[in-house]
């Protein structure tokens, strides 16, 4: 990089104070940016709470042209980054409830969450621009994750089906042939299969249960949009129950919403207190085959309902057979802050809480419905704090 590029970052980094040592801009495309950054950035050192000196708060207008500016000089990485600071530097969450502006953003999960927190005061206007906002990044997360989570839910599922004595028609030749290939009888050209494998005839019947039960403060947002599209994906599958509640101080049953997970989200309201025991009391209800069920709580454990209540609830739970997942979040971020005093209580209950991201979670799904060692598998692949 030679000085004059790196002069002109320098310059774009520290805004129109560095004129003099640095020299203004004199590119027009620079000069651009400049405007764009300074637009958000250039504020005074007050605290979050007081009053902005950013230019964007005049009117919806402005900010669209602004978002449509960003996205001309900046890539979408910065453009989304930049974005959801002027959610919160530039206090514009009120201008998203704006047509025009709304059409003018990059949607992002982030973005979504805000237009969900902001859903029950969303005029009837704009409702029908923010659910193609909201929808678009669902359509997004569900095209990237559908045919992974299907995937490894259907391999868990034919793992717990396989039989040793098949009937004919329901071995599996590839896993036979490759079981016996020891037995390989060169002069014969041909496997002698000591040990068939196949699968035993419960294609069409509901193998697992699942219940997944999402804290829906406002800092779990992300993980309510995740685990939303999964839950939707699971409900597609015929092999599977799969029930989805969302609670606060109220719990709220969208399991009959789940053929659309834009609905399950607009069905959502992010934000208020917590009472994790509450929702669990609730989903104890839904549990009619322990053994055969798996149970995720999506929540950063802050309770603000009965806590030895909650406990006992999870160890009769855990003690009747029910292989219980509690995910500090669902999201790409890793874990938030979340209450370590109960994430070590139910750890001695043998029920660890981590974080899991997007893309991990069909392999930990799959590791519930076989029954395996969750605590090791988020030692391997999970983020604590």
């Amino acid at each position: 990089m030679n000085d004059e590029m790196r002069l002109r970052r320098w310059r774009l980094v520290l805004g129109a104070a560095a004129d003099a040592p640095l020299g203004t801009l004199e590119v027009s495309t620079d000069t651009a940016m400049d405007h764009a950054l300074s637009a958000l950035y250039n504020v005074d050192d007050e605290p979050p709470s007081g009053p902005r000196g950013g230019s964007l708060q005049g009117s919806a207008p402005r900010v669209a042209r602004w978002l449509g500016d960003i996205r001309s000089y900046f890539p979408t990485t910065v453009v989304e980054v930049m974005q959801r600071d002027a959610v919160q530097r530039l206090d514009i969450a009120q201008l998203l409830l704006e047509p025009e502006l709304l059409d003018a953003v990059t949607p992002d999960i982030h973005m979504v969450g805000t237009l969900l927190s902001l859903n029950r005061v969303i005029p009837e206007t704009t409702k029908a621009t923010a659910r193609l906002v909201v929808e678009k990044v669902v359509r997004e997360i569900e095209q990237r994750i559908a045919s992974q989570t299907v995937a490894a839910v259907s391999g868990a599922l034919d793992r717990a089906a396989r039989v040793s004595r098949p009937r004919l028609r329901d071995i599996d030749w590839d896993r036979t042939i490759r079981k016996n290939l020891a037995n390989y009888l060169p002069e014969h050209r041909t496997v002698v299969p000591e040990r068939l494998v196949g699968y035993g005839r419960k294609a069409h019947t509901i193998q697992r249960d699942v219940v997944l039960a999402i804290d829906q403060s406002g800092s779990m947002a992300p993980s309510v949009v995740y685990a939303s599209v999964f839950g939707a994906v699971l409900a597609s599958m015929r092999s599977l129950r799969t029930s989805l509640v969302v609670f606060d101080t109220e719990v709220v049953d969208l399991t009959e919403d789940l053929d659309d997970p834009v609905d399950v989200l607009f069905g959502t309201q992010l934000g208020g207190g917590t009472d994790i025991n509450r929702a669990l009391a609730y989903c104890q209800s839904l549990i009619t085959r322990p053994t055969d069920t798996v149970f995720f709580v999506i929540s950063d454990l802050y309770e603000g309902g009965v806590r030895a209540e909650l406990l006992r609830r999870v160890r009769a739970m855990r003690d009747s057979g029910v292989q219980i997942v509690v995910l500090l979040a669902l999201s790409d971020e890793g874990a938030p802050a979340f209450d370590h005093a109960n994430a070590a209580a139910l750890s001695a209950l043998g029920v660890p809480a981590f974080a899991c991201t997007p893309d991990k979670f069909p392999d930990l799904l799959a590791m519930a419905l076989d029954r395996g060692d969750i605590q090791t598998w988020a030692n391997a692949h999970a983020a604590h704090e």
